[in-house]
């Protein structure tokens, strides 16, 4: 390297510039060079015009008429001078006398243009203590590289405030290599920095708000990727945020019938003004899947599409099991007392109402008056025995046989019929044989509220009850020509729905309800059968 190329004394060895910046790695480092810079950047002023402060105005008239330097002439300061941002110029060979910075420096940090200029490292001694040790080592490095310097930074004002600048600079060389001048902007983006630690505050606290709640709460795109998984969803599932990152939310969806509603709800997210609930099976590390109830909020984008989706999400697998255990002891419960008043109470009556019989006829064959007392008792006896079977009946609407449920239900159409004069039919194309008397009585009782719905809060005059099946499993249908439920239903649904809707969900089943071409209401409750079950017989002749 010949010595034109080379730096000026005070800092050069036999380095080429960007060989030193590179082996730049502490600030002591930095700051070497940096205070040897300013020692020559002040000493070639002293030696050009000697000691002494000047101001802006006296450094400009110290520039030589050489017009291969920049000027600062007055129409360019009239001009940075109006930039909302601390422009600042030095040539590095010609001292202070030639430096420069715009007004704003006073505004800003509260130095006036003459106190910044005439020391030549105080921008230095005002960086904020945090940063100091970086911004040297940036500065150094573009000292030695001649890279341009893009850096953010604290600077400590007059008044202790601290000051938030984006810098850029760039270092301006001869054609022989050696420091020419530097010049930059400093931007003020102190608001800038509040906003975003603001934010960053509030941030931290919905994601420890987030963290602490019992509920679960998963965040996807509109693709339906997961992007936010709080530490309940982990919890539960037994996975990270990190192993569920990016993966769609209907991977975690065992259920096959599931995977497709959930899918559903992506692709047809709605109008967002109201919340979608649903409940899916969630599946776990451990294999155990949980029930889930959830609640969908759509996040719109600025252009109306949908940019997010909030998932709120309760575990109800356990309250489930509960309900389905209490529920499951009260229909035992019923069923005993629906026995114990048909084998009990009703025999013992039987048996009171055949004695009765016996002593009327001996009353009448003796021509005696209390005979007609004795018919009375008798009569009576037999409404009590016909009530204990009504009871029973309605404790046990389901025989125990696989043919159980059939026969209530049309026991049950016939009932209807003559209680409230209206048709009521069952149909049954195929016998569908339920061996198990728990699941039986379910669809009983969703059929009997079903009807009872039909009747007096839809005014039906006709209604059919239908039993099918199909390769998976089973259907009960009920059909009727009433008033229909309401094109927006009650945000309720009326508690008949909800238990409707619970006794099928108890079985494993589903349970839709529509409006018919006419106006009336169908309820679909469709249901699994176990493999091991008779469901289907032909049909006898």
């Amino acid at each position: 390297m010949s010595e034109v190329s080379r730096w000026p004394g005070t800092i050069g060895d036999s380095l080429e510039p960007d060989d030193r910046a590179a082996r730049i790695e502490s600030s002591e480092e930095a700051e070497s060079v940096l205070l040897q810079l300013a020692g020559t950047y002040a000493q070639n002023f002293l030696t050009s015009i000697g000691p002494g402060s000047l101001d802006s105005e006296t450094a400009t008239r110290q520039i030589p008429a050489d017009k291969s330097f920049p000027t600062l002439e007055a129409r360019y300061r009239a001009l940075v001078e109006k930039i909302p941002a601390i422009v600042f110029m030095a040539y590095m060979d010609r001292g202070i006398g030639e430096a420069y910075v715009s007004p704003q420096i006073e505004a800003t940090l509260g130095f006036s243009q003459q106190e910044w200029l005439e020391d030549p490292v105080r921008w230095y001694q005002q960086i904020h203590p945090h940063d100091k040790d970086r911004w040297s080592i940036e500065a150094a490095q573009m000292f030695l590289s001649g890279r341009p310097l893009r850096s953010v930074y604290r600077v400590l004002a007059r008044d202790g405030r601290v000051v938030w600048f984006q810098c850029e600079a760039n270092m301006v060389r001869h054609d022989d290599g050696r420091p020419w001048f530097i010049h930059g902007v400093g931007f003020d983006i102190t608001e800038l920095k509040e906003a975003e630690a603001a934010l960053q505050e509030e941030r931290n606290v919905l994601s420890a708000i987030l963290d602490t709640v019992s509920a679960l709460v998963v965040v996807v795109d509109f693709e339906g990727r997961i992007v936010r998984f709080n530490r309940a969803c982990e919890l539960t599932t037994g996975y990270s945020f990190e192993e569920v990152r990016n993966h769609h939310i209907w991977d975690l969806f065992p259920v096959a019938d599931e995977l497709e509603q959930m899918k559903a709800i992506f692709s047809e997210p709605g109008d967002g003004d109201k919340p979608i609930e649903y409940e899916t099976y969630w599946a776990t590390r451990s294999g155990n899947p949980r029930r889930i109830s959830w609640s969908n909020t759509f996040l719109p984008h600025r252009d109306g599409s949908v940019e997010f989706i909030i998932m709120t999400g309760i575990d109800v697998t356990e309250r489930q099991r509960l309900q389905k255990t209490i529920l499951e002891i009260s229909s035992r419960e019923q069923r005993r007392i629906g026995q114990d008043l048909h084998d009990g109470l009703g025999q013992h009556l039987t048996g009171i109402a055949f004695m009765s019989k016996v002593l009327q006829q001996k009353l009448a064959e003796l021509a005696l008056p209390e005979s007609a007392d004795a018919d009375k008792i008798l009569k009576l006896v037999n409404v009590a025995v016909s009530k204990s079977r009504e009871l029973a009946r309605g404790l046990l609407p389901v025989m125990s046989e696989t043919h159980g449920l059939m026969s209530g239900l049309k026991q049950l159409a016939s009932e209807i019929e003559d209680l409230f004069k209206i048709s009521c039919r069952f149909d049954c194309d195929d016998q569908v044989l339920i061996g198990d008397l728990n699941v039986a009585t379910h669809l009983f009782h969703i059929a009997q509220e079903a009807v009872n719905n039909a009747i007096k809060h839809g005014k039906a005059k006709h209604v059919i009850i239908r039993l099918s099946s199909f390769k998976s499993g089973c259907t009960l249908t009920i059909i009727d020509d009433g008033a229909g439920i309401p094109e927006v239903p009650a945000s309720d649904n009326g508690m008949g729905l909800h238990i409707m809707r619970y006794r099928a969900s108890m079985i494993g089943g589903t349970l839709q309800v529509g409006r018919t071409p006419l106006g009336g209401t169908t309820i679909d409750c469709a249901f699994p059968v176990k493999d091991h079950e008779p469901r289907v017989s032909e049909c006898k002749p």
